[in-house]
């Protein structure tokens, strides 16, 4: 069964039911992937026993997932299965699961790196059993949303300035906006039960402000080639608790804008033509047709592959976090010096 609307699978996933054995949740948002499992976890209850597995597990043992899906907890409780950086190697262990005769515990599986048109993905979007969900990064307004509501559940009255501010800041990232939030909530003195009001000084106050010409000129560094201007702008962002994340996200939203305009030129059209063509700000027109001189698909697309890398490595456990990000940037600006 495939779902598109958040609504959907969020009613889905508060009121599990034995018709859905398998909750798949794909595509590049992790954050909010992780924010729908945390909605299965509450519905499951406190009390309930969670398995986790992973990609690797399930290509070396696919029967495992069925198998836990079938098997009763040692103390009576209710269970379910998390399964974390699921791929296509996973498809075996989904159709296993999908064919046996009963199985009572839901799983839910994140699979940010496969294809929508990969195999796994087709199956979970046709079978009767089965729940499949792309998890997108949030558009600007999208996410400004997330963070006034995040900020709710806290006892916070985001002003909408602030809400959008501090969806900039984080890059859309849910996991990221939630931190600032809580900090800012402890910063307040806020509750539930004690509400209070949030505005663009608070957010100054605990570092979670992030103007986005701040970012663009970090941005027009790296691509740039310009390492001493970047390098100040990350040594001076880490000293301020910016998130490495919410930079990495604003460097690959811009790389992204740039595909698309160099995909006009290379079809055929002027950089000029392509640059007035995406409405880019008067202002910034004249370094937007230099970076595009400079950037071509091939190396666009290797520098929005590494710093997604990157932001994957950062989420992960065990690393050296925003150092991650730090030095992607720093061997893109590297290569960009090529260019000139």
């Amino acid at each position: 069964m495939k779902l598109t609307k958040p609504a959907e699978i969020a009613a889905r996933l508060d009121r599990p039911d034995d018709q859905v054995r398998l909750f798949l949740l794909h595509g590049p948002d992790e954050a909010g992937a992780a924010a729908l499992v945390d909605r299965l976890r509450r519905a499951m209850g406190e009390q309930a026993e969670r398995v986790d597995l992973d990609g690797p597990t399930l290509r070396s043992n696919p029967g495992r997932l069925a198998e836990e899906a079938a098997s009763l907890s040692l103390f009576g409780d209710r269970r379910w299965i998390r399964v974390t950086g699921a791929g296509e190697e996973s498809l075996a262990a989904a159709e296993q699961l999908l064919s046996i005769e009963k199985a009572g515990n839901p799983a839910v599986m994140i699979a940010p790196g496969v294809k929508t048109s990969g195999k796994l993905v087709k199956l979970c979007q046709t079978h009767g059993k089965a729940v499949a969900y792309g998890c997108y990064i949030p558009d600007a307004a999208a996410a400004t949303r997330i963070a006034a509501d995040l900020a709710k559940a806290e006892g916070l009255r985001l002003d909408p300035r602030a809400a959008q501010r501090l969806a900039v800041a984080s890059g859309g990232d849910r996991s990221v906006m939630a931190r600032e939030i809580e900090k800012l909530a402890l910063y307040l003195d806020a509750s539930p039960d004690h509400p209070v009001d949030a505005r663009l000084d608070a957010l100054a106050a605990i570092g979670a402000d992030l103007e986005e010409h701040e970012v663009g000129h970090l941005v027009d560094a790296m691509l740039d080639g310009n390492l001493p201007v970047l390098g100040a702008d990350l040594t001076r962002f880490e000293a301020e608790g910016i998130s490495g994340i919410a930079v990495t996200r604003a460097a690959v939203r811009r790389l992204t804008d740039l595909a698309q305009m160099r995909q006009q030129v290379d079809r055929g059209a002027g950089v000029k033509d392509a640059v007035e063509a995406a409405r880019i700000h008067f202002k910034e027109q004249e370094k937007v047709t230099r970076q595009l001189r400079r950037w071509t698909s091939p190396r666009i697309a290797e520098a929005i592959v590494r710093l997604q890398s990157a932001e994957r490595a950062m989420k992960s456990s065990g690393n050296v976090g925003d150092l991650l990000g730090a030095e992607a940037m720093i061997r893109i600006a590297a290569d960009g010096t090529q260019l000139r």
